[in-house]
């Protein structure tokens, strides 16, 4: 986690990399879903991956004109900070089932929202503290869209359920 954010850019910065992740795995997760054959779940996912792109391009909108600082997305992959062909993500998804792609979900979220509000708490500026406030409150809705759904998916069944 970064220490301190000491501009409205760099939180800006920081934004656009959450969301461009989020909305790479919702996307990713709504393939996956429909390879599945799992319709419901495919779509919700599509929705999370429209939401994600909207927040984007407002932050993009925000942001025109304004030189950001660069740093290594890779602190926000939800998987694995290597390329896509790697044999552990493969892995991933092949046994990921609707209620494991939430529970990643949330907590990729969750953690966004822990960064925003440290963000928050460690802001001396009054307006980068409040935008910082917007973003957290932006993750929190996110987390509870995801845990509700989380909590209205059932669990997957393990090997002995089917003897």
């Amino acid at each position: 986690m970064v220490s301190r954010i000491s501009s409205a850019a760099e939180l800006y910065a920081h934004a656009i990399a959450l969301e461009r992740e989020a909305l790479e795995r919702y996307a990713e997760f709504a393939e996956r879903m429909d390879d599945l054959g799992n319709d419901a779940a495919a779509e919700v996912f599509t929705r999370l991956a429209g939401f994600e792109a909207e927040h984007l391009e407002a932050l993009l909108r925000r942001t025109e004109g304004i030189a950001l600082p660069q740093f290594s997305e890779n602190d926000y992959r939800w998987l694995d900070a290597g390329a896509p062909e790697t044999a552990a993500r493969e892995l991933v998804f092949r046994l990921m089932t609707p209620r494991h792609a939430l529970a990643i979900a949330l907590r990729a979220e969750e953690r966004a929202q822990a960064f925003f509000e440290h963000a928050l708490m460690t802001a001396e500026d009054p307006a980068l503290r409040a935008l910082a406030r917007e973003m957290a409150m932006d993750e929190a809705e996110h987390a509870a869209i995801l845990q509700s759904l989380l909590e209205r998916t059932p669990e997957p069944l393990s090997g002995e359920e089917l003897i």
